[in-house]
């Protein structure tokens, strides 16, 4: 069986479940207990918080661990703009394409909190453009978000461009990094907050972390015992932190490399999926995307017919999002970049992974898919 559905999640390294053992057996104690084993495993976790700001090139102090991409996205969202609500900020802008935790996120402070929510819009790429993102800024906005990478059509956004049009109306810019983790320089992203994900790099899944500028305003979402420095209540799971770091610091090192191989393969493998499947259209930007990201739109077929046929031989891929896997509507993604419903239907996505592929994998996986969609076809 092949996997090709990384963007959903990745295995837990080798390195990781080795790194995270003794904080699952032997060294257990609670990070805010004030004795001998207590003190251990607090050291661990302020280990593990220092080597994930130092990928960022951020202070130690701006991590925030979290229970995954989706919870650190919603205390981005969440809580900058409830912070900002008492100084009359009451309007948060998101683009269509963001993932469904930054949509409801706001669609959440639109009910019951009042909040006016703004959405630029994108191009036929997914791309949005500074002036379409100037135009729905205002002076009463608390914060824009951002995906660094789109996680269905793999397209990547200009972040220099975009954080200059937001700085020059002083609002805060989150920046969702959990799919271009890894793939991409998080040092240089320079937002105000940046969330990832643990299971996108090969850490569990239930972690994350949240990487806020220490001095951004920012009301908690968990309340309790004001761990994580008030921003994040609920005993830390060390074990999670210390995989998380280990990941994000695996992930660093080999990302030139590893983001090399995954490009090469995959321009073969769309240009082999392009020549032996006729109505087959890659989604995205043709060159601004993920460099292990595939996906297309196939005139006529199902997409979820074709990926049914792909796991009879063996591939395993997905359609776009699993976050809203289950769901008969059109991708809300695809749909603000003008593709019509019934195409949007037939997309399916492929997400390679880090290691590397045999030699001849691409033009191999290109002609099980051109299979698949020959045998949906009838």
């Amino acid at each position: 069986m092949l996997y090709l559905d990384h963007a959903a999640t990745s295995p837990v390294r080798p390195e990781v479940r080795a790194a995270m053992e003794p904080y699952l057996t032997a060294v257990f104690g609670n990070p805010a207990s004030h004795h001998t084993a207590g003190e251990t495993a607090a050291r661990a976790l302020e280990d593990a918080r220092t080597r994930v700001a130092r990928v960022f090139g951020a202070r130690v102090g701006d991590v925030v661990f979290t229970g995954g991409g989706t919870e650190a996205n919603n205390l981005a969202v969440k809580g900058i703009t409830l912070a900002a609500l008492a100084s009359g900020r009451r309007r948060v802008v998101v683009s269509p394409i963001e993932h469904e935790s930054i949509r409801e996120s706001a669609a959440y402070l639109a009910r019951f909190h009042g909040v006016t929510v703004a959405m630029p819009a994108v191009d036929g790429t997914g791309r949005i453009g500074p002036d379409a993102l100037d135009t729905v800024l205002t002076d009463d906005t608390a914060v824009v978000s951002v995906g660094h990478a789109n996680n269905e059509i793999g397209t990547v956004q200009d972040i220099p461009a975009l954080r200059e049009v937001v700085r020059a109306r002083r609002v805060p810019l989150h920046v969702d990094a959990v799919q271009s983790a890894g793939w991409l320089p998080l040092h240089d992203l320079d937002a105000d907050a940046v969330s990832i994900a643990g299971h996108k790099l090969g850490a569990p899944k239930g972690t994350g972390a949240l990487v806020v500028r220490g001095r951004l305003p920012l009301e908690p979402l968990l309340h309790g015992g004001g761990q994580e420095r008030g921003r994040r209540s609920g005993t830390v799971d060390v074990a999670g932190a210390v995989g998380l770091a280990t990941a994000l610091e695996l992930a660093e090192h080999e990302r030139a490399a590893a983001a090399a191989r995954a490009a090469e393969a995959t321009a073969r493998f769309i240009a082999e999926v392009t020549r032996r499947v006729p109505d087959a259209t890659l989604t995205g930007h043709p060159a601004h995307r993920l460099p292990a990201t595939a996906s297309f739109t196939i005139a006529g077929v199902s997409g979820e017919a074709v990926l049914l046929e792909l796991e009879r031989r063996g591939v395993i891929s997905s359609s776009g999002s699993a976050c809203a896997a289950g769901s008969d509507e059109p991708s809300p993604v695809l749909l603000a970049c003008g593709i019509s419903p019934e195409v949007a239907q037939t997309a399916v996505r492929f997400t390679f992974g880090r290691t590397a592929l045999p030699a001849d994998a691409p033009e191999r996986l290109a002609a099980l898919v051109a299979e698949a969609v020959d045998a949906v076809r009838g």
